[in-house]
């Protein structure tokens, strides 16, 4: 697979619409767990309308955690710039190896762009940390596989 800026790019806006999802998804949440919340309607049965509040509570603080680890994803993206190559695989290196294709960004999992096949992994994922500071074609092994770098952007 060919490897270029365009694709690096094209990746890297992938993974800002996984993020920009991922906190739409948690804000609308927090946003009906709120309103339900709000609704909760209390009854003669003190105790029923007080568990039934402290759940929806629960429910909010569950998609509050869900958001701020979106935007901690969001961060790491925002200090990724994609236009830029790379000489050595580190945070923003698009890179292809001899086990696939991969995007050291976030954690994103399989991405599709131009019929070609990225996965888009943190550098703390094992295999992240493992090409971290590689060059082309250099080799590591990985899970007892030998590991190439083919090329990187």
């Amino acid at each position: 697979m060919k490897i270029t800026i365009a694709l690096k790019q094209a990746i890297h806006g992938k993974c800002e619409g996984y993020v920009n999802e991922r906190i739409q998804t948690a804000k609308s949440a927090m946003e009906e767990a709120q309103l339900a919340a709000n609704e909760e309607v209390k009854s003669s049965a003190g105790d029923k309308y007080e568990t039934g509040r402290a759940m929806l509570q629960i429910e909010r603080d569950k998609h509050a955690v869900q958001l701020s680890e979106a935007l901690k994803l969001k961060a790491v993206l925002d200090h990724i710039d994609a236009s830029k190559e790379e000489e050595v695989v580190k945070l923003g290196t698009l890179v292809s190896t001899s086990m696939g294709t991969f995007y050291i960004s976030i954690s994103a999992g399989k991405l599709e762009v131009d019929k070609q096949m990225v996965f888009a992994i943190s550098m703390s994922s094992p295999i992240g940390a493992k090409l971290n500071g590689m060059k082309k074609g250099e080799e590591t092994l990985f899970n007892e596989k030998k590991i190439k770098v083919f090329e990187l952007v």
